[in-house]
This record gives C-alpha cells, sequence and structure tokens, in this order.
C-alpha cells in the first residue's frame, strides 16, 4: 500500500482497472481514431476547394474526396461509440470492483478503525466518491487521450502549412494556462474543506433519518430539523462561496483556452494575400484551428474535475490503507475448544489509548457455561468482543483450543465463534433469509426449525407473507426482543462449538424469555458458553460467574460462593431480586391503592438506586 502512495494518485487510479486494463486501452485507442478520423473531412475539404479553384473542375474526383469526408465521418462515429461502450464497461467494473474492496477492508479491518468513521463518511465514500470516479474512467482517460492527440496533430498539419500560421494558432494559450492555474490554486485551497462539509451533512441526514423516531417521541423536531437545516445551508454557503472565489479566473480560461481563431484567422487572411500560401491552404488552416476548440474545450472541463478526482482517490486509499487484521492463510488444528484469557491487556485506539482491561486471567472449559457480570463499564462487552477478535489484544493472549486466534483465519475463528449482541441488525433480505446467514446452506425445514427453537415462529407466521416477509417490512413491526430472537435463531442455525451470547435476552418479554431460556441452554448443551448477564437469574446456574469492575476481575465462583465471598455480587443480587419484587408489586397494584404503592416504590427505587444504576 505505501508503494502505491508513491506512485501517486493518478497511477494509483489506474491501479483500479487491473482485469479491464485491455478494455480501457481499446477504448483509448478507438478515441485517438475516433478523433483523428475527425481531421479527414477537413484534408478532403480542402481538396475540394483545390479542385474548384481549377480553370476545369474535375468533377468525379471532387465527389471521390466527398465519398471520403462521409467514410472518416462514419469511422470517428463508429469508433467513439465503440470507445465509449467499452469505456463505461470498463469503468463499472471498476467501480464494483472498488466498492468490493473498500468492503473487505472493512471486514478485515479491526472494529475500532471501521467505527472511527461516521455513517456519513462511510455512506459518503461507497456511494458518492466512487461514483465521482465513474466520469474520469469512462470519459477523461479515453476521451482526453484521444482530445490531447487531436490538437498535437492538427498543430503539426498547421506547422505543415506555415510555422507561422502554427504558432498563430497559440496566442492565447500562454493566458489561459496561467488562469487555469490560479484557478486550481484557489480552488485546491479549500478542496479539504469541501469534503469535511459534505461528510459533516452527509452524516447529519443519516443521524436525522434514523432518529425520527426519537425526535418525534421527545418533542425535539424543532432543534433537530435546525441543526440539519444548519448543516444543508452551511454547505450551500460555503460551495457558492468557494465556486465564487474561482469563477473569473474559471471563465477566462475557458474563454480564451479555444479561441484559436483569434490568431488563425487573421494570420491565415494575411498570409493568402500576400501569396505565401493559397486561398483553400488558409481555408484549411481555420477548419483546423476549429477543429482544435472541441478538444481543447473537453479538455479544460476534464481540468476542472482533476483534483476533485484527485482528493477521491487519496481518500479512497485512506480507506484501502486501513490496518488488517493478520491471519495465516492455513487454517489451524484445535485441541478442543476450550477458551483461555492469559494477561490480557486492552485499550481503545493502541497503546496510546487508556487501557480497560488489566491483566485478565480467565478460562472458559470445554462444556462449560461462564457468566460475565459487573457494573456498566467494566470491561464485560469489550472481553467478549476481543474472544471473537472484533479488535486485537493489546498484550497478552486469547487461545482455542490451544492456538492464539491470531493463529488462524478469520474464516475459521468465524465458524468456531458464535456471538450475539443486543443490538441485532436485520439485512434487506427476507427473514428467512436473515435467518440462514447462520448457515447459507440450510434448507428451508431447517431454518424453520430454527426460528421454532427461538420461538420466532408465533410472530413470523402473524406476517402477511411469514418467513418470506422483507425484512425492511418486518422490521417496522417487530419488538426488539424479535428481533433478538431473529439473532438467536441465527446463532442455533450456526451451531458453533463456542457460543457467545452478549445479553441475548435483554429485549425478550418475561412471557417468552423463560422458554429462550430453557432452548438456549438445550441447544448449547456440550458448548462452550460464554454469557454477558443483566438479568442475574439467568446465569446463577452457571459453572462459573465471573465479577468483572474498572478492567479486573474481581471475583469468580458459583452463585452460591458469590453470594458469601464477593459483597459486590451480593449487592446486585438483592437490588435484582428487589427489582423483580418492584416490578411484580407495580403489576399488581390496584387504583385503590395508589398512594401506598407509590411510597413503595419510592422506597424500593431508593435502597435499590445505586445498584440498578451499576446496569449488572
Amino acid at each position: 500500500m505505501k508503494q502505491k502512495k508513491k506512485q501517486g494518485w493518478f497511477l494509483n487510479l489506474l491501479t483500479y482497472a487491473a482485469g479491464s486494463r485491455g478494455k480501457l486501452l481499446a477504448s483509448t485507442v478507438l478515441s485517438i481514431v475516433s478523433v483523428v478520423s475527425g481531421i479527414l473531412p477537413y484534408y478532403c475539404m480542402y481538396r475540394v476547394i483545390a479542385g474548384f479553384a481549377r480553370e476545369a473542375a474535375d468533377v468525379p474526383l471532387i465527389l471521390t474526396w466527398c465519398g471520403l469526408a462521409l467514410l472518416a465521418y462514419v469511422l470517428k462515429v463508429v469508433c467513439f461509440g465503440l470507445s465509449t461502450m467499452l469505456s463505461h464497461y470498463a469503468a463499472y467494473h471498476i467501480l464494483e470492483g472498488l466498492r468490493l474492496r473498500v468492503a473487505d477492508r472493512f471486514l478485515h479491518a479491526p472494529l475500532g478503525e471501521v467505527t472511527a468513521h461516521s455513517i456519513g463518511e462511510i455512506k459518503n465514500i461507497m456511494v458518492d466518491k466512487i461514483e465521482d470516479i465513474e466520469p474520469p474512467l469512462a470519459h477523461m482517460i479515453p476521451e482526453g487521450t484521444g482530445h490531447i492527440a487531436l490538437p498535437v496533430v492538427s498543430f503539426l498539419a498547421l506547422l505543415a502549412v506555415d510555422w507561422r500560421i502554427a504558432l498563430a494558432s497559440l496566442i492565447t494559450l500562454p493566458l489561459s494556462i496561467v488562469c487555469m492555474a490560479l484557478t486550481f490554486q484557489i480552488s485546491g485551497r479549500n478542496f479539504e474543506k469541501y469534503n469535511a462539509s459534505n461528510a459533516v451533512m452527509n452524516s447529519t441526514i443519516v443521524e436525522y433519518i434514523e432518529g425520527i423516531e426519537v425526535i418525534k417521541a421527545f418533542g425535539r423536531a424543532g432543534t433537530s430539523y435546525e441543526k440539519y437545516a444548519k448543516s444543508i445551508r452551511d454547505y450551500k454557503t460555503f460551495v457558492v462561496k468557494w465556486m465564487s472565489s474561482t469563477w473569473i479566473t474559471f471563465k477566462l480560461a475557458f474563454a480564451l483556452f479555444p479561441s484559436t481563431l483569434l490568431g488563425t484567422l487573421p494570420v491565415g487572411l494575411l498570409l493568402a494575400r500576400g501569396g505565401a500560401i493559397t486561398a483553400a491552404q488558409a481555408a484549411l488552416c481555420v477548419m483546423l484551428s476549429m477543429s482544435m476548440v472541441t478538444s481543447l474545450a473537453k479538455l479544460e472541463v476534464f481540468g476542472n474535475s482533476i483534483k476533485q478526482v484527485q482528493m477521491t482517490v487519496e481518500e479512497l486509499q485512506s480507506y484501502l490503507d486501513m490496518p488488517a487484521l493478520p491471519e495465516p492463510g492455513e487454517e489451524a488444528v484445535l485441541k478442543g475448544f476450550d477458551v483461555e484469557l492469559k494477561k490480557v491487556r486492552f485499550s481503545y485506539g493502541g497503546e496510546a489509548g487508556k487501557e480497560v482491561l488489566h491483566g485478565i486471567d480467565l478460562k472458559l472449559s470445554e462444556g462449560s457455561f461462564t457468566a460475565l457480570v459487573g457494573p456498566s463499564g467494566g470491561g464485560k462487552s469489550t472481553v467478549a468482543k476481543l474472544i471473537s477478535r472484533f479488535w486485537d489484544v493489546t498484550d497478552g493472549t486469547i487461545a482455542i483450543g490451544g492456538v492464539d486466534i491470531r493463529d488462524m483465519p478469520l474464516a475459521q475463528l468465524s465458524d468456531t465463534v458464535s456471538f450475539v449482541g443486543q443490538d441485532n441488525f436485520l439485512f434487506r433480505c427476507s427473514l428467512k433469509e436473515n435467518i440462514r446467514l447462520g448457515n447459507p446452506r440450510a434448507t428451508d425445514e431447517e431454518v424453520r426449525a430454527a426460528a421454532r427453537a427461538a420461538q420466532c415462529e408465533e410472530f413470523i407466521e402473524k406476517l402477511p407473507m411469514g418467513y418470506d416477509t422483507p425484512a425492511g417490512e418486518a422490521g417496522k413491526r417487530l419488538s426488539g426482543g424479535e428481533k433478538q430472537r431473529i439473532a438467536i435463531a441465527r446463532m442455533i442455525l450456526k451451531n458453533a462449538p463456542v457460543v457467545i451470547l452478549d445479553e441475548a435476552t435483554a429485549f425478550t418479554d418475561p412471557e417468552n424469555e423463560d422458554k429462550i431460556q430453557r432452548s438456549i441452554a438445550a441447544l448449547t448443551k456440550g458448548k462452550t458458553l460464554l454469557v454477558i448477564a443483566h438479568r442475574l437469574s439467568t446465569i446463577k446456574n452457571a459453572d462459573n460467574i465471573v465479577v468483572l469492575k474498572d478492567g479486573q476481575i474481581l471475583a469468580q465462583g458459583r452463585q452460591e460462593e458469590l453470594l458469601s465471598g464477593c459483597p459486590l455480587y451480593a449487592k446486585m443480587w438483592e437490588a435484582h431480586i428487589g427489582a423483580k419484587s418492584w416490578a411484580v408489586s407495580a403489576g399488581s397494584n390496584s387504583i385503590g391503592d395508589n398512594g401506598a404503592q407509590d411510597d413503595r416504590c419510592a422506597a424500593s427505587v431508593a435502597e435499590n438506586g445505586e445498584e440498578e444504576e451499576a446496569d449488572v
């Protein structure tokens, strides 16, 4: 990757054409042939004018040159059409590859590297910025090459007629180059600000749309809309101011660059009047100079987008240069499915960041049920995600079956470890396919069996299309607990030997929680199970309960041992039981004893508030 940076942005752009270089090269050659073919009719017309200038016009010869001019024009159109077809095919093939490469880089990069970018930034690069590369690939490279060739050929032809008229065709070039250089200089200073402003606007738009439910629920429509509108106004103000700063120099360059007739026409007339060239040659020179106008104008339009393309390619490269988690090429041989953490330390942001885990030593024996509990921010989810290798440890090792997880391919680790978190995402496909993500080879009956085991079938069958209901439509109707059960069904279908549940029943209603707990217990039997628990009643029968606080193991053991030997766990248990009693009491409250119940609720909250805030 470092070598690509040294190559420069344009060569980097060309490297993305791998697999389509043949089509891109053929497109460029056809573009040159097309543009040069466009000059031939001018020469044919020159011969026709010369033929008419004779005393006895040779009509058959004149008709022959007219026919050749027509053939040259047809060749120009056909070659241009073929060139455009090949270049667009190559361009969209390259865009497809680029999006796949960026997505693959996100997949293999540490989670922290990915989450450091906002949704707006990622959308901007994956959708908008990569799309911005299509015009230069489809037009600037093939057509630009042809439009460079045409002025060169025209200039050489003018030079062949008379060197003075050739130089006259360049009379406006120096001033135009100065104006264009000033435009690039002024524009370049603000390009990074433009990208930043665009990213802020995209992020705000995405945030506003995704948070519309919360905005309405809390009556914050005015404030949120103002933030949304302000980001758009700021973007508009910046772009208008930026464009205004380059308007004069850009328009001057655009007006002067193709104005070849300013020099060619008067000089040609003077030379023809003096007898240095013929009238037919003067007409040819005027036509050649006019042929340069279209190409020079095209080059100027391409030149205006070069800086934008440069910034896009460089920004894209920064995503492709994200560090990937190193992995071996061959699968490791595991000796069972024990999970062992030895002296694990971890800091978000690498060694320079604040350490959140401080020398964790923990063993999860194969087939055992281990629970992680403790105050919020203690490091429970971090431990779970490190085992799934969302990040690499800062120090220490995590091994499965005696093999460091860094020494096994990510695909093997993914097959070995099944992770279900609290935030469960439904992809834009049917519910059946969402569940089948756990095992793409599963049959429809196996999908339904997993759904039944996760208590999903009851609510899925109530949907209009059942299992074939699109997740986008169903997602609006499903509760958090129902989405969580879809995720559990995926896990059941995956059937991995190591299962990690980050409070997988957090959103499940009490009516179905017991059913799901029994299903999970049955289906994870014999597997190495790690559960992050907020409801202590769900893990009271665990083989080992580990209490984490401030990134360190405070205590571990069975329920009875911790109740007698760990004051923090005892307090959390009391808070949990008290909260459940309060919920039952509140549920049976009647209109007649509202006042007494309110007093008991207040007392319960006061007594257990500290532990409840701990988010066990």
